[in-house]
């Protein structure tokens, strides 16, 4: 068996506790002389901190624990702290001191005694030796419990392990638990892969202030998961502002980078008054920017340098400012294709993406169909006031058919469907007739979606009705440019790169407006049209 480790404490001189010179300091409690005599601590080496003003002290006190333990060495060190209850300068302080010494750990047990010093001291080091910087075990001392303090006091040590504390440790275990079921919205759901992907989540979200990537089709729930990870933050104290949400497919046009990013009052016609913005407005909070892919190149530029730097200056601003958010971002496209079309911006990617999930779609969870079937009865029950429910033959029947369908709009159709069924059910009882016809309902719509249409490599849109050659042929290019510009101006500056060069007060929107027009486009039209042909034509970018 080896041998213990020799003991090695670092304290803090008390200079109200520790003081006395007459020989009746030997009836006094004095903590760090007390070191000396505890019962089964025996010390070898006592490094002394101590501030500016008391050498004369330190050097009684380490007298005194000569005088007691003439095995013990005590080391005296000054610190440059003038002021005991400023946290910067203690802090400071210690951490140097630490960084200094020389630590073996696996020779030494260091151990820090936390019983002299300012509660600011004492705060400094738990801090230390929790983030390990200081290798040690915290030492609590007190006085003896009898009147006679000659005798020797008491001693605790406190390990910073928590996995040591059963108890603890199944607090904290419990306490898990408890936000990976709330992630989950108190669906007890079975896959295991989900489940597992949700325990990461509930880590990174109260551990990690960088970004978080939500990727998986439409419907899968990734709003949703996303509101409730602010929710999370906001019960664990995480987080204090609000929770900011919008669709960047809805942010088209010149009003994009408004919407975004504020606007001063005057900064452009229409602007009667200022407007804070999305970002400003989600400070101290979370912003949760769905369909992110969808943003233009000027918006994307824009929000690297907010998430880089927190600052950013509003249309018409003469003074960036600030905003202290978190990013959730959500997507069913692929970015890194999107990167490739030269339509995302690889630096965004790469500063968005250091934590992503891949939410699967419902039909890759069929053993979740029952738990959220139950899920979403009671979510119907609070908003109709009404108590549903299936009877047995009905529910078999229907989970049979849900954990086989391909669900193409998960969690929406899911919904819907379970909507439907009881707003029909006969005397708030869903029975197997009501969910045959939802069944043909379903396959009926599922049916239409997948015969709709596809725009193939050479033709235009069938919507756009017979259009000549020729026109076809330049209406084509000028989709494919709106696809790839961020607003209408933008589009517009390249279309008509050349005549604009011979015009005083160009209005390349107006124009390009206009001819969209008589197409019956508008610019947002106009962008999923070219979407669609770019996906479909080889080589284009």
């Amino acid at each position: 068996m080896s041998a213990a480790k020799p003991n090695v404490v670092l304290g803090l001189l008390g200079t109200t506790l520790d003081k006395g010179r007459s020989t009746k300091r030997w009836q006094r409690w004095r903590p760090t002389v007390d070191l000396a005599r505890q019962r089964g601590l025996p010390i070898q080496r006592l490094e002394l901190l101590y501030g500016p003003g008391s050498d004369a002290l330190a050097a009684f006190v380490a007298d005194d624990i000569q005088q007691l333990s003439s095995s013990t060495k005590v080391n005296l060190h000054s610190l440059l702290i003038h002021d005991w209850w400023d946290f910067e300068n203690v802090y400071s302080a210690l951490y140097d001191f630490a960084e200094s010494y020389s630590f073996a750990p696996e020779t030494h047990r260091y151990l820090v005694h936390m019983t002299t010093g300012s509660h600011v001291a004492q705060i400094c080091w738990f801090l230390l030796v929790e983030a390990r910087i200081i290798p040690g075990t915290l030492l609590q001392t007190a006085p003896p419990k009898s009147r006679n303090r000659s005798q020797p006091g008491q001693h605790t040590t406190i390990n910073l392990n928590l996995a040591r504390y059963d108890a603890i440790a199944r607090r904290f275990s419990s306490r898990t638990e408890e936000d990976v079921s709330f992630l989950k919205s108190g669906i007890e759901t079975r896959n295991a892969s989900f489940n597992r992907l949700i325990e990461q989540l509930e880590k990174v979200a109260l551990s990690s202030p960088a970004p978080i990537l939500l990727l998986g089709p439409t419907g899968a729930g990734k709003s949703q998961l996303a509101r409730r990870v602010y929710e999370l933050r906001k019960r664990r104290r995480r987080v204090d502002g609000p929770f900011v949400e919008v669709n960047c497919a809805t942010l088209r046009g010149d009003s994009a980078m408004s919407a975004l990013f504020g606007h001063e009052k005057g900064a452009f016609t229409g602007a009667i008054s200022s407007r804070p913005g999305l970002l400003r407005t989600a400070h101290n909070g979370v912003l949760f920017l769905d369909e992110i892919g969808e943003l233009g190149s000027d918006e994307q530029a824009m929000l690297l340098r907010a998430l880089e730097e927190h600052r950013f200056l509003p249309v018409g601003a003469d003074q960036e400012v600030e905003s202290q958010f978190s990013l959730l971002a959500g997507t069913n496209q692929d970015l890194g294709l999107r990167v490739s079309q030269g339509l995302f911006r690889d630096d965004l990617l790469a500063r968005i993406d250091t934590w992503t999930f891949v939410i699967p779609g419902l039909s890759q969870r069929p053993e979740d169909i029952e738990p959220n079937l139950a899920f979403e009865l009671a979510r119907i029950e609070t908003i109709t006031g009404e108590r549903v429910s299936f009877n047995h033959e009905a529910q078999n029947y229907f989970l049979t058919f849900a954990t086989q369908a391909p669900w193409p709009r998960n969690f929406r159709d899911f919904g819907a469907s379970l909507m439907r069924m009881a707003t029909l059910a006969p005397g708030g009882r869903i029975n197997k007739p009501t969910v045959l016809e939802e069944i043909q309902r379903l396959e009926d719509t599922w049916s239409r979606l997948s015969a709709r249409p596809l725009v193939t490599a050479t033709t235009l849109p069938e919507e756009l009705g017979p259009i000549d050659r020729f026109d076809a042929i330049q209406l084509s290019d000028v989709l494919k440019v709106c696809a790839q510009s961020s607003s209408l101006s933008d589009a517009g500056r390249q279309l008509f790169a050349e005549s604009r060069k011979k015009k005083p007060n160009p209005n390349d929107a107006d124009r390009l407006r206009k001819y969209l027009s008589r197409h019956h486009l508008d610019f947002s039209s106009a962008q999923i049209f070219g979407r669609s042909l770019q996906s479909r034509v080889p080589g284009t970018r």
